[in-house]
């Protein structure tokens, strides 16, 4: 994929349903009893990925495109697969339907691709055992493949070392087949969107602080569910509008559940022009239109519990910082390094190749903004946020920025520099 620099961008965008609220709107209705009828689903490869797994169990999904509808088999009705379940490049897949395959009466292999093997299972291994589960690692490296035997489950009280959702959540979907209470305390408050939706099909799901606590359900019930458009995908637009001088962009429909606006909390802080219009709420889920255009940006300090609420966005967040007045400093961003790639290691290396002043932490990076950037070969390693990061990085560079494997934008965004190429032809 090749950008060069942009003049300007203008119009509106709508940007893809929710990742994390599609896999989990096709986990929870496949377990629930009735019909779940979801709107907006997102149609990346990893929320395909789920609806495949939970196919391969006997449950019926019908994908018509943007509706897909799930007719659930209850908490125990999924089958045993004929073979192992493929969960392509989707963390979340993996480590969610652990929680739920802990408390099933049968043995299964999850599986997945070459980045899904590399990253770290062990978080998910040790409270599901706790509480009961036979469950491992194929290859004794704590990583997929994993081997699960359902095995009834007891309710823990479990504090997490990392303020995770999918860690969370995979114990909050076990809790659901527990003989008792089960509760997860995190350092600090991740996305809280498996607690919103689980409430809202019926479970008994509370929280306290940070910590968040399930007791085991009879059964869910069927729902709808308007997935609101994911405001990880916004970022790249948010992003953009700010950086490229002459520009404004409304994004439409964007989930701004308050454990994930942290994108908005920091562009403002760094001085960027937003503002959120027609602001709603479905499905338990808060969303707004936002309104972006160029502005003159300045350093800023991202730490502590801010981190969980924007994870997804700091590789864009460091890039829009290389551009801002003053200095920019990433702190606790360590789970960077165990994504879909060493998203420190690669965003450090590539946006110096474009001519910024960036270094390295053992947890972050320090950004020392100002510098003009110029076009750069840029390896993504096939993951599709570092792609569209340098996508926008590249909108704002001298002369011409490739991507290599730019194509790995379809894990998460399919029709993502299409909608980048609109904005542009309207200027």
């Amino acid at each position: 994929m090749i950008i060069t620099k942009s003049k300007g961008l203008r119009g509106e965008v709508t940007v893809p349903g929710d990742k994390s609220i599609s896999h989990r709107s096709v986990m929870f209705g496949s377990i629930a009893k009735g019909t779940t009828e979801i709107l907006h689903y997102l149609q990346g490869a990893d929320c395909l990925s789920t609806i495949s797994c939970f196919q391969k169990m006997g449950v019926a999904i019908e994908n018509r495109g943007d509706t897909v509808i799930v007719h659930g088999k209850g908490l125990r009705g999924l089958t045993r697969p004929d073979s192992a379940l493929d969960c392509g490049n989707s963390g979340t897949t993996t480590r969610l339907i652990s929680g739920i395959l802990a408390a099933q009466d049968f043995h299964v292999v999850l599986t997945g691709d070459a980045s899904i093997q590399k990253r770290p299972m062990n978080r998910i291994i040790e409270p599901l055992t706790l509480m009961g589960a036979q469950i491992h690692s194929s290859r004794d490296n704590g990583c997929a493949p994993l081997e699960i035997t359902g095995r009834p489950l007891r309710g823990i009280s479990y504090t997490s070392k990392v303020a995770s959702a999918q860690v969370k959540s995979a114990v909050l979907l076990a809790g659901l087949y527990a003989d008792g209470e089960t509760s997860v305390t995190e350092p600090y408050l991740s996305r809280n969107h498996s607690e919103v939706m689980l409430r809202y099909f019926g479970a008994d799901v509370r929280t306290e602080g940070t910590t968040a606590l399930i007791r085991p359900a009879a059964e869910l019930e069927g729902r709808q569910i308007r997935v609101p458009g994911d405001i990880s995908s916004a970022s790249y637009f948010i992003c953009a509008g700010l950086m490229v001088p002459n520009s404004e962009i409304l994004i439409r429909n964007v989930g701004i559940n308050p454990t994930r606006d942290g994108i908005l909390r920091v562009a403002k802080a760094m001085g960027g022009h937003i503002t959120l219009l027609d602001r709603q709420s479905g499905s338990g889920e808060p969303t707004a239109d936002i309104l972006v255009s160029s502005s003159a940006l300045r350093g800023t300090v991202i730490e502590g519990a801010l981190i969980p609420t924007l994870i997804d966005e700091l590789p864009m967040i460091a890039a829009m910082a290389c551009l801002a007045h003053g200095e920019t400093v990433i702190r606790d961003a360590a789970e960077l390094k165990v994504k879909e790639s060493n998203r420190l290691e690669v965003m450090v290396r590539c946006l110096t190749a474009m001519g910024a002043h960036v270094t390295e932490t053992g947890d972050g990076m320090i950004i020392r903004g100002g510098k003009p950037l110029h076009g750069a070969v840029i390896d993504c390693c096939l993951d599709h946020r570092i792609a569209m990061t340098f996508a926008v990085a590249g909108l704002c560079a001298d002369g011409e920025t490739e991507i290599l494997g730019g194509e790995c934008v379809n894990i998460s965004y399919p029709g993502f520099y299409e909608d980048l190429w609109k904005l542009m032809r309207q200027c």
